[in-house]
């Protein structure tokens, strides 16, 4: 069953060519469909998502190919590996550094739990230093497993209220 879009209407009978919609759908249809990851690629992890850029997943199709490695110009983080207690305080000021909104994606099981790194010296999820907003599952994950947390980040920026805060 198909539900209707009800974020953005066209109505051809109005004079010329108008589209009626929220400033609050529009506003996240453009965070949707331009997301700039932040890649933070610290083990094995790193490379599945190197992967993800290639022709044979092309991360393009989502609109969020444009890796940058600037925290300024990126506002959704990957956090592809094992985060050390010694990388953690790094990651989180590169995450301080970032504009809002801003999205974090952890990647595998190290960084979503630790993984298989029971030490002193292995931080037991990145949620601990910042929010994750979507957890990858695998050791390491497959591109396409990360494709799939692409979009339900996606969704989930879709569904958020863009101007709540400010003007409410």
């Amino acid at each position: 069953m198909v539900t209707p879009n009800t974020d953005v209407a066209y109505d051809s009978k109005i004079e010329g060519d108008i589209v009626v919609s929220r400033l609050d759908a529009v506003v996240n249809w453009i965070r949707t469909n331009s997301m700039w990851p932040m890649p933070m690629g610290l083990a094995c992890c790193a490379i599945e998502l190197m992967a993800v850029g290639g022709p044979k997943f092309d991360i393009a199709r989502f609109g969020a190919e444009v890796m940058r490695f600037s925290p300024r110009q990126s506002d959704c983080m990957i956090v592809a590996g094992t985060v050390t207690y010694k990388m953690a305080p790094h990651l989180r000021r590169i995450y301080d550094q970032m504009a809002e909104p801003k999205w974090v994606i952890a990647m595998g099981a190290c960084a979503s739990s630790g993984g298989m790194y029971r030490s002193y010296a292995t931080l037991q999820g990145v949620d601990r230093i910042v929010p994750v907003d979507v957890y990858v599952s695998g050791c390491p994950p497959r591109p396409e497993a990360l494709l799939d947390a692409l979009v339900k980040l996606q969704d989930k920026v879709r569904k958020t209220p863009s101007f709540k805060k400010n003007f409410a």
